[in-house]
């Protein structure tokens, strides 16, 4: 049997997976994609790549079974009429013959590529040929900080959207209260930058009531653009309502008798296509609501598009070509950009620079991507080679050039993203984790952390503009990315048959349900999919005849279409090569079971539950056979508040598990043996063997927030001491959890003192809540009073504590920006806060026993008292009360009681303490209030 003592995987089958991956990322031209010994290559690889995967699942299998004392192998289970078999030794399921042929298969299809290579005399990594015509558009939430030769084209768009000629060109729409300007251009020409810069000057000009900004794409739907029209106008999320029709009367009362200027970026059109048409003619519909002088401002390919929609021949814009010297000057700001080199070596460049510049056909898109792949390498051989080779004769060959100059796997990665719709916006920490789990890393530092690499792999990406950063409009996650339209073409063209989208939906037509967009057939070899509505028939009648899929992401449900547990059950009986699956769970049960035979996914390493968003109090029961995938890595329930593992004690076998999202707050039995975890945002302490808080003492590679529960079955300071929170410097943000109130009992409070001190968070941490603290006082580190703690603290909560602050303020207090006190029964708060220089904002929530305020820092922006002592709360507002007079420097004060909520100033107050009378902008500190 194969690797039967569990040692690690045979040198040859190693070697022969480096061989197939070298040959194929060699094959620069693409001429190996024509032949049939391609596919035979492509499957060589994958298949030493699962062979690997195989052997690694067994011997993690005999690691654990070698590692788990037999005391915990004979716990009893929670149902004590399960008795709990021990680990034993798994066949793998492939003799030493089957396993001889199989790697003889794979040498001989790697040896037959090597010699065609000879044979064809192709180049490394060069004589990039053109890719199939590319099509798409630039999608960007605001203009670059730096925009070369548009300022021209700006002024007159500018006058045209402040001219008085609103009616459109047809007679039939004279009624019309707006009226259309279009832009068009071939993709990368800079339409859409060009439209953003008009938005920018638009924002600060006034002429406009509102302006909003919406990306509509090649395949859009009429309730999602309304959508957006809603919230680019009122700045807040859109309300949801059950049907079209309320969504665009909803528009319409936000539009009345406004002046607008909407921005349609990147539309699509079809002359062939009726019901395109009338779905455009549909986005247009609720725009007669507004006031008379409206525009509206398209951006497309065609100039058919926007005649469609009703634009006037003269105000059809051309993007214009950029002159030769002002192409010049865009592509050396990409390429020259904090470039420090030679004055003599700078000249040469800059000569280079000026042939090279001529072969991009005046693309700003390519400029881009070539400018930034040469900035990287400020080397006159390299630039010069670049200069003469025949990569770089127009838009796409460049792009191609680009591509080919990444490294091997961060090309790999590229591919992948053409799974994604477009325009889609993807987050890098998403993105890293999916790399991840498909197995993408490589490295020669053997100690480094495969998401560490596959972190390098996006920042590689972003470096050559292959992924660009988007913050999404009205969006809180800032950390996103898009892949422009022409490099999504790249994408698909070089994932070729691997990877596959199918952007279905459900619609309506009289009393059935119909899904859409799922007509194409799915390559049989396709191993990555993205599906953008789960349908049960598309499941079973497509998905599940593709056994080589490794990747099955379903976007998401219809609360119409309920997900069928059979149906999951045959996915993941079907799919057993299957690293990465993201499922919705959903049904009108209120439970969903997650069928055992999940067990049989021993490929799986990223596993998320894509809860519906409306449907609260499920409850999603997890089966024991869940322990058996070893080589989990990210398990995410997406904050599912009912989640019931039927074998929590196991999960300790998940020793590759990097992240544990999503999931309420529960007892994780032995979580110290997960010391690969970086994401454990809940979990409760307790008194049992395996549950102890010294269990967090070695998972020093954790990040982000953690949650502590179950304090209270925590007694010494020793005991805190070994959690070794210190230790944990990728920590931002901590909450701490006793769950009684144990006011009055002296020994219990004692008990809490001494487990707070020994709590002491690292260096580093920005956010600090802790809940139902009564100790006799708050810990040294807190107050500044040992060098041990965090020094930089952010933000810091403190709710239902009866326990006085100290009356002297170090450490972080200086540096604190928040600081929010909930339902606490302390008396006093500590003097000298005037020297918080730092801090913005201050709430007192359910605070009686305050009756009377300290003096102030002068750099608060916000104070807000909800529901505090009423005498304190008279006080701040009655002018000329003491405590009144220690809020007039503060802009924004807001005071609360059962009766009314008052502001009682709102006028901008500047730091002297005068107050004017216009209304102030909103401070950051206070924009979500």
């Amino acid at each position: 049997m194969l690797a039967p003592d569990g040692q690690a995987p045979p040198p040859i089958i190693s070697e022969l997976y480096k061989n197939a991956s070298s040959v194929l990322n060699l094959d620069a031209s693409g001429k190996l994609k024509e032949l049939e010994l391609f596919d035979d290559l492509k499957s060589a690889f994958y298949e030493a790549e699962d062979i690997l995967d195989d052997v690694e699942y067994y011997r993690l299998e005999k690691q654990i079974q070698d590692d788990c004392p037999k005391s915990e192998v004979a716990a009893p289970r929670r149902d004590k009429d399960r008795v709990k078999k021990p680990l034993r030794q798994k066949e793998c399921g492939m003799s030493k013959t089957e396993l001889k042929q199989s790697l003889e298969k794979i040498e001989k299809v790697i040896n037959d590529a090597c010699g065609l290579f000879e044979q064809m005399n192709l180049p490394n990594k060069s004589n990039a040929s053109k890719p199939a015509n590319s099509r798409g558009a630039v999608t960007t939430a605001r203009p670059p900080s730096v925009v070369i030769g548009r300022d021209k084209d700006c002024d007159t768009i500018v006058a045209m959207l402040h001219d008085k000629e609103d009616a459109q060109p047809d007679t039939n729409r004279a009624h019309c209260r707006y009226s259309i300007i279009g832009i068009h251009g071939i993709g990368g020409s800079g339409k859409s930058t060009l439209s953003q810069l008009v938005c920018a000057h638009e924002e600060k000009d006034g002429h406009f009531n509102f302006v909003m900004w919406v990306h509509v794409s090649q395949d859009f739907s009429v309730d999602t653009i309304f959508r957006q029209m809603s919230e680019a106008a009122t700045r807040t999320p859109c309300p949801q309502f059950n049907n079209l029709d309320a969504l665009q009367t909803n528009l319409e009362k936000i539009l009345h008798g406004k002046r607008f200027l909407l921005v349609l970026d990147d539309v699509w059109y079809n002359n062939r296509d009726v019901r395109q048409y009338e779905k455009l003619q549909q986005i247009l519909s609720p725009l007669n609501a507004g006031e008379a002088g409206s525009k509206v401002l398209v951006t497309s390919r065609t100039k058919d598009a926007l005649i469609a929609l009703g634009a006037a021949e003269h105000r059809c814009i051309p993007m214009s070509v950029l002159g030769e010297d002002v192409f010049l000057k865009l592509f050396k700001h990409y390429a020259f950009h904090n470039v420090c080199v030679a004055a003599d070596d700078r000249i040469r460049l800059e000569d280079i620079a000026t042939h090279i510049a001529k072969k991009l056909k005046g693309s700003p898109l390519a400029a881009k991507i070539v400018g930034g792949q040469l900035r990287m390498r400020p080397n006159i051989d390299y630039w010069r080679s670049s200069r003469d080779g025949n990569h770089l004769d127009d838009t796409m060959g460049a792009l191609w050039w680009s591509y080919q100059h990444l490294d091997e796997q961060v090309r790999r990665c590229f591919a992948y993203c053409s799974i994604f719709p477009r325009g889609r916006y993807l987050e890098r920490h998403e993105l890293v984790k999916l790399w991840a789990a498909e197995g993408f890393a490589r490295s020669s530092n053997e100690g480094k952390d495969l998401e560490d690499v596959c972190q390098g792999y996006f920042d590689e990406l972003v470096s050559a503009s292959f992924l660009q950063s988007e913050v999404k409009k009205y969006s809180s996650k800032k950390d996103t990315y898009i892949v422009h339209d022409l490099l999504l073409d790249l994408a698909d063209k070089v994932a070729g048959s691997d990877c596959f989208r199918i952007e279905n939906q459900w619609k309506q037509i009289g009393d059935s349900l119909v899904m859409e967009g799922c007509e194409d057939e799915v390559p049989p070899d396709a191993r990555h999919l993205f599906v953008q509505t789960y349908g049960s028939e598309l499941i079973n009648e497509k998905i599940c005849k593709l056994d080589k899929l490794r990747t099955l992401i379903i976007d998401g449900v219809d609360d119409r279409k309920q997900v069928e547990e059979k149906v999951v059950k045959s996915l993941f009986v079907r799919l057993k090569k299957l690293r990465v699956l993201i499922i919705p769970v959903y049904n009108d049960q209120g439970t969903f079971s997650v069928p055992e035979s999940i067990g049989q996914l021993r490929h799986l390493r990223y596993l998320r539950h894509l809860r519906f968003e409306t449907r609260y109090g499920k409850k999603l029961v997890l089966p024991s056979t869940l322990s058996k995938l070893y080589h989990m890595q990210v398990l995410d329930f997406f904050d599912i508040q009912n989640l019931v593992f039927s074998s929590r004690d196991d999960m300790f076998s998940l020793i590759n598990l990097r992240h544990m999202a999503g999931m309420p707050f529960l007892k994780i039995p032995r979580v110290g043996r997960m010391t690969l975890l970086r994401t454990l945002q809940k979990i409760i302490v307790g008194k049992e063997q395996g549950c102890e808080l010294k269990q967090l003492g070695g998972l020093n590679q954790l990040r982000g927030k953690l949650s502590i529960a179950g304090l209270e079955n925590v007694e010494t300071r020793q005991e805190a001491l070994e959690a070794k929170l210190g230790d944990k410097e990728g920590l931002t943000a901590l909450e701490l959890w006793w769950c009684h109130d144990t006011r009055g009992e002296l020994k219990k409070q004692e008990a809490q003192t001494e487990v707070l001190e020994g709590l002491c968070p690292p260096k580093h941490l920005e956010s600090l809540s802790i809940y139902s603290y009564h100790g006799l006082r708050y810990p040294s580190w807190m107050m500044g009073q040992h060098d041990g703690g965090p020094k930089y603290l952010n933000e810091l909560s403190l709710n239902h504590s009866s326990t006085e602050l100290g009356r002297v303020l170090g450490g972080f207090w200086p540096h604190l920006r928040s600081f929010h006190m909930y339902r606490c029964s302390s008396s006093t708060m500590p003097d000298h806060m005037e020297h918080l220089t730092s801090l913005t904002r201050l709430d007192l929530n359910w605070c009686p026993n305050i009756r009377s305020l300290p003096t102030l820092p002068r750099s608060l922006e916000y104070l807000s008292l909800f529901f505090c002592n009423e005498m304190l709360m008279s006080a701040c507002r009655r002018a000329g009360d003491p405590n009144w007079e220690k809020t007039q420097h503060i802009p924004y004060v807001c005071v609360n009681d059962l009766e009314s909520t008052e502001w009682i100033r709102t006028a901008h107050v500047d730091r002297g303490g005068s107050s004017s009378s216009s209304a102030p902008k909103t401070p950051s500190s206070v924009e979500a209030v």
